[in-house]
């Protein structure tokens, strides 16, 4: 029996130093836990380049050069020169900033008075998904459901006769505001809960006891809100619209399936006139000088809006 303890002993004793540097972690050092965390990031942010930063270079310079397939032919800033004398191009250009400008005006004025009915209600708090059903319906999908409902099925056409509001069908695409129309329902259905999940979010972050303290002193709810809550979200309403905005400017599926254009081009937006410039007549480096030339109109104007507003917060 000695001797069997004996044995355990010595066994324990030779096992002891070999789980003893097995279990020794070797110290990292300090430019390895430095580098650790880009190395996590590394793999996407190279995605994010090869998807964003590569296109928007080879499409820089391929706007230098008479694109046709496979020949390229040296043109500098003649495509540059070529474009800004376009009328087209500013036609489109302009159909964008209406088009845009208004379906993000109904958008922002429809979430926020939806959130503010909504933001102290349970039900929203609970069922948040709901209000962004329209969202998670692919765009195409949307735009073939009002494309069918304005003008292949004249479901709305219908609904208007039966109410009295119109004597007969209604060509939607013949009248430039009523195809302008149609463009901004559609838009103004799918993503008017993007902002409005935004705002309510901004809302019931806002502390609560700085509203039940201007309760007490008698203001109303809508004071409250144009006083108090909407100055304090104002950072999230410039940041929450800019993005849709940018957003706004690619419109291209809604015009491709709706409209195409028509009537006479009073609904083609910049997407769609590059997407005709480089699919239908093949001018690529044409289409890729406006794609240029709509990043830079984009970029100055969201940086000037979203300077001036914080700078205007500031003060």
């Amino acid at each position: 029996m000695a001797h069997l303890s004996q044995k355990l002993e010595k066994g324990a004793a030779k096992a002891a130093p070999a789980a003893a540097v097995y279990s020794v972690r070797r110290p990292r050092s300090a430019a390895a836990k430095k580098m650790f965390p880009y190395l996590l990031v590394g793999p996407a942010v190279l995605y994010l380049l090869a998807i964003t930063l590569y296109p928007g270079l080879f499409a820089m310079y391929q706007s230098l050069f008479v694109v046709k397939f496979v020949n390229w032919s040296w043109a500098g800033l003649g495509n540059y020169t070529r474009i800004v004398q376009d009328r087209e191009f500013w036609a489109a250009l302009g159909n964008t900033a209406i088009i845009g400008g208004l379906s993000l005006s109904l958008q922002t004025i429809i979430a926020m008075t939806v959130a503010f009915f909504c933001y102290r209600d349970p039900f929203v708090r609970g069922w948040r998904i709901i209000f962004l059903m329209p969202m998670l319906f692919m765009p195409s999908a949307v735009a073939f459901i009002w494309k069918l409902a304005f003008n292949d099925g004249r479901v709305i056409s219908d609904l208007l006769m039966s109410l009295g509001l119109a004597s007969n069908n209604v060509d939607w695409l013949s009248s430039v505001w009523l195809a302008r129309l149609t463009l901004i329902v559609a838009d103004v259905w799918q993503w008017t809960p993007f902002l409005f999940i935004i705002f309510v979010g901004a809302l019931q972050g806002q502390d609560e006891e700085i509203e039940e303290a201007a309760r007490l002193d008698g203001a109303s709810w809508s004071s409250i809100f144009w006083n108090i809550s909407l100055p304090m979200m104002r950072p999230i309403i410039v940041v929450a619209v800019t993005l849709r905005g940018i957003d706004i400017t690619t419109m291209f599926t809604n015009v491709y399936i709706m409209t195409q254009g028509t009537p006479g081009g009073a609904t083609e937006t910049m997407s769609y006139f590059i997407y005709r410039q480089g699919f239908r007549m093949f001018n690529f480096g044409y289409a890729s000088a406006a794609s240029v030339l709509m990043l830079l109109i984009t970029i100055v104007v969201a940086q000037t809006i979203v300077k001036r507003a914080f700078k205007s917060g500031k003060s």
